[in-house]
């Protein structure tokens, strides 16, 4: 199975000199998958990182399975103790926090125009 740069480079070979496009059209293919599919990842993930290190007791979370609670006590072995009800107490990872919802329950609600 030949890979995207030899399928290039061999096109090149039947002209003189035409192999300098090639390069700067890999080149631009790699710019634009760098800028819409890698970059926006790594700043989702850092933003989920900050997100899950400043949880703290009190802050009203969603889990990605959907359980609402608020969080009792954070853990240093990346877990925490959530409150589901009063008095019953769940322990599930950090990673287990979605961060789009719980933004989603804590933002304020738009006042209703009669």
């Amino acid at each position: 199975m030949m890979n995207l740069a030899m399928i290039f480079l061999m096109m090149g070979q039947g002209d003189k000199g035409g192999g300098g496009f090639q390069f700067i059209f890999l080149g631009l293919m790699i710019l634009v998958f760098w800028m819409f599919m890698i970059r926006p990842q790594a700043k989702k993930a850092k933003l989920q990182k900050n997100f899950l290190q400043n949880l703290q007791k009190g802050d009203k979370i969603v889990t990605i399975a959907g359980i609402h609670g608020t969080v009792n006590k954070v853990n240093d072995d990346s877990t925490m103790q959530l409150e589901i009800n009063p008095g019953s107490y769940i322990k599930i990872e950090k990673s287990a926090v979605s961060m789009e919802w719980t933004a989603n329950i804590n933002k304020p609600v738009a006042e209703v125009k009669k």
